[in-house]
């Protein structure tokens, strides 16, 4: 329908009309210089939400446990030294000198070195701990990536009941308008007072609709402020994400090809098969302890109290060998518990893969199912527009009932919601298919 031919229809039909003008055309008149966008919300929740914040402190323990686990293959180099206030000495007469063999203060002080030059232990558990590293870099950033998604599906469902209450004001301002027309043929003797009635009790529950609506405007500006660690005020705006609305409505996708790029893509999959090499390196701990572990060791000794020996320093070296040769078979017990443990872990690896697969799947027929209501909705919606002008315009010609506007009002703002919510439910299905693949929310590889 042309602009110009609404126009021949009368106000109630230009209102009617320009209903989906506003749906399509409200999100994106932001006069006001408080804008939020989509890149914006993410970041803030990415940098400020105690979830992100949590996953940069798990990794950076899991760093910390590579640190300790490299201390085994490095020297220990401990200093000690040490102050003796006695009551009384103790001097000895030897070969005519007098020697101090006991002082009032005695001081002492010595260095020690310790190096583990061959120990089977510490291979496994270095190799472990380096793999477990992986494994939680990975999972820190699939933690980011999942609070990235949390936001997005906050920020289009945010979006969404804002619209759900612009077309509860449509519903509104058409029902005034009906209002208004009644009341005027009521007083020139064209109708009963029931139509007035009727018209009134419309406005009331339009009235009501709009309260409903603000809300749930408030508590989801209230549930993404608490996602943002900010408290986002009823006059930001939130701009739409064209080019994710752009891209579920438009962008096609090839099954063939999707499953394996997803699980090759996948960080909490890959952050799996870490935990999985982590956990086989442990396989070979209990075979590595019959093995003996050898230790050198070194001394540097000072003391003040040299004794008959006339030397205050002092060194010494050593080497320690041990080697349990039988512990009550504890290490065939631990290589077993071990190995179950190993093998749990590439089944773990195994179930994510299938549902992976299954949820990219899924994700693809949602969102080939959620294209084809939104299409629906849009011709619901255009077919209501234009039944709404229609019927406004035949009460306006006597030819229609009051109850016949009404109900073309409402069936107006049904499909009005409708149509909101199909479309952020599309968009929904697109982000739900890109965490599937293992991307973003904005389509783009995840950073690591």
């Amino acid at each position: 329908m042309s602009l110009n031919k609404t126009r021949s229809l009368g106000r109630p039909a230009k209102l009617a009309a320009l209903a989906l003008m506003l749906w399509g055309a409200a999100p994106f008149a932001n006069a006001q210089d408080d804008v939020l966008t989509l890149e914006s919300a993410i970041q803030m929740a990415l940098t400020r939400n105690e979830q992100s914040l949590a996953a940069d402190q798990s990794y950076t323990a899991a760093r910390a446990r590579v640190t300790e686990a490299r201390a085994y293959f490095l020297p220990m180099i401990t200093v000690l030294g040490g102050y003796l206030r006695r009551p009384f000495q103790v001097v000895r007469e030897f070969q005519g000198s007098q020697i101090a063999v006991q002082k009032y203060n005695a001081l002492s002080g010595s260095i020690n070195l310790s190096l583990t030059v061959f120990d089977s232990l510490t291979i496994p558990g270095y190799r472990s701990a380096r793999a477990e590293e992986q494994a939680q870099r990975l999972a820190s950033a699939e933690a980011k990536r999942q609070l990235a998604y949390e936001v997005s599906n906050a920020f289009l469902v945010t979006l969404g009941v804002g619209q759900v209450l612009e077309a509860s004001r449509h519903r509104y301002d058409y029902s005034k308008q009906a209002l208004d027309a009644a009341k005027a043929r009521y007083k020139a003797g064209l109708v009963g007072v029931n139509d007035v009635t009727r018209a009134e009790l419309e406005v009331a529950t339009a009235e009501m609709g709009i309260t409903q609506s603000q809300g749930q405007v408030d508590t989801t500006y209230l549930q993404l402020g608490h996602l943002l660690v900010e408290q986002i005020m009823i006059q930001t705006k939130l701009k739409i994400p064209d080019s994710l609305i752009k891209a579920a409505e438009e962008q096609a996708f090839a099954g063939t090809g999707l499953v394996e790029e997803a699980q090759n893509r996948r960080l909490d999959l890959s952050s799996l098969r870490w935990s999985a090499q982590a956990q086989e390196a442990l396989v070979l701990t209990p075979t590595l302890r019959w093995f003996p572990s050898l230790t050198l060791s070194g001394q540097y000794r000072y003391t003040n109290e040299s004794g008959l020996t006339g030397r205050s320093t002092n060194w010494n070296v050593g080497a320690t060998l041990n080697w349990a040769l039988f512990d009550g078979f504890a290490r065939n017990g631990q290589h077993s518990e071990y190995k179950a443990l190993a093998q749990l872990a590439q089944l773990d690896v195994q179930a994510t893969m299938r549902q992976v697969e299954l949820q990219v799947r899924e994700a693809l027929v949602s969102l080939e199912n959620q294209r084809a209501a939104y299409k629906q909705a849009k011709v619901a919606h255009e077919v209501a527009l234009k039944n709404a002008a229609e019927i406004a315009e035949l009460y306006r010609q006597g030819l229609a009932s009051a109850l016949q506007v009404a109900d073309a009002n409402v069936a107006l703002f049904d499909a009005e919601v409708a149509a909101v919510r199909e479309r952020y439910g599309l968009g929904v299905s697109f982000l739900n298919l890109e965490a599937a693949l293992g991307l973003d929310p904005l389509g783009k590889e995840p950073v690591l």
